[in-house]
């Protein structure tokens, strides 16, 4: 739908010339997707506008004050220790948004480590112009930060340990979904309904070779009678890139999802896909094409395999309020006089109790660490 910022048709014309190529008339939803976060320029991730926070369609740990960065931060000295960094302390965020979460990893860095932070260097790899010139505005004070091309650090990564993260990054990788239907299994496709003047869902008997297929047979699932299934294929070969060019390190998965026996079960039956626009959750694919996002749960089953399969060793998985027990947010409540419920120290605490106990973030995000010791 147009706005004052986004002609909204032009991508509408771009996904409806590319239903037309194609000799069935409608194109994978998974392509869909992928059109609908990522064209360049008209994909929600690549436009200038506000996504994250109250002006924007969704909130991160990152909205909720300083906490979860302060803790990551002291989670990646601690991790560049145990691992035997030497050196340097390498650290390479993939995505990174506003560059918020860096800026409170960061600034956590150089106060519980200040000699760890004089020998760091800090990589950003993200696709979107907009994102990286807020990144550079917002980590200005941070002389370690240096951005690069997600190719270029894919063939030059170091021998060295390094670590390497990512924050709500895999939960919006396209995926496919797929439906069981009178005992068959098809694919999502989408079409142009032009009747109704809107994208619409064609089911498609699924491809026995193609990726979904694949990741069905692969990861065990088998979808019950009626039931969708949301794979995302992609998150676990980003693992695998990863960890089969890294010697030694770690990379530290944040993002929501569950183990595979929970997204895929039976009480699950529309899937998990959902879109966000003006902090409204709803499961319409069609309604804003480049103007919402559109995320998934992440299948973390499939992530650790992948990792394993490389070389890496996946340390048990931890819900965010467990990371943030685990590794001491309690003993950052600050002590207070209680007159001044907007002071710093009662929105820190406040901050805190948020995180741990004020909403599902702290059980729908998960931590994963996988580490490769060389």
């Amino acid at each position: 739908m147009p706005n004052e910022t986004y002609p909204g048709n032009a991508l509408e014309a771009i996904i409806r010339g590319e239903i037309a190529r194609r000799p069935a008339g409608a194109i994978p939803f998974r392509d869909y997707m992928e059109l609908c976060l990522y064209h360049d320029p008209y994909g929600y991730y690549r436009r200038s506008r506000t996504k994250v926070g109250k002006d924007g369609d969704f909130y991160t740990s990152a909205s909720v004050g300083t906490i979860m960065g302060e803790m990551l931060g002291r989670y990646f000295v601690r991790l560049a220790d145990e691992l035997g960094f030497a050196d340097r302390l390498r650290i390479a965020e993939w995505g990174g948004g506003t560059g918020r979460m860096a800026g409170h990893i960061l600034d956590a860095i150089a106060s519980a480590a200040p000699s760890a932070y004089d020998r760091l260097d800090y990589a950003m790899i993200e696709i979107s112009a907009h994102h990286r010139a807020l990144q550079r505005e917002e980590l200005a004070r941070h002389r370690a930060v240096r951005h690069v091309d997600a190719d270029e650090w894919l063939e030059s990564v170091p021998d060295e340990p390094i670590v390497v993260f990512s924050h709500e990054l895999l939960d919006a990788f396209p995926i496919h979904r797929v439906e069981r239907r009178n005992g068959r299994l098809y694919e999502w496709y989408v079409e142009w309904d032009e009747k109704a003047g809107r994208f619409a869902e064609r089911l498609v008997p699924i491809d026995e070779s193609g990726a979904a297929m694949r990741f069905l047979e692969r990861e065990g699932i088998t979808p019950c009678e009626g039931q969708i299934v949301d794979l995302n294929p992609e998150a676990a070969e980003w693992i695998t890139r990863i960890g089969s060019r890294m010697t030694r390190g770690a990379i530290v998965t944040v993002d929501y999802g569950d183990t595979a026996d929970e997204l895929y079960a039976p009480h699950r039956m529309k899937g998990t896909f959902l879109c966000y626009r003006n902090h409204q959750a709803f499961d319409d694919p069609f309604a804003y094409p480049g103007e919402q996002d559109m995320t998934a749960h992440v299948d973390f089953t499939a992530c650790i395999r992948a990792g394993e399969a490389v070389g890496l060793t996946s340390r048990p998985l931890r819900t965010q309020q467990r990371f943030l027990l685990d590794e001491g947010a309690l003993g950052l409540l600050a002590a207070h006089d209680g007159t001044d419920p907007f002071g710093p120290e009662a929105r820190r605490n406040r901050a805190i109790r948020q995180l741990l106990v004020g909403d599902r973030m702290g059980e729908l995000f998960k931590v994963l660490t996988q580490t490769k010791s060389g």
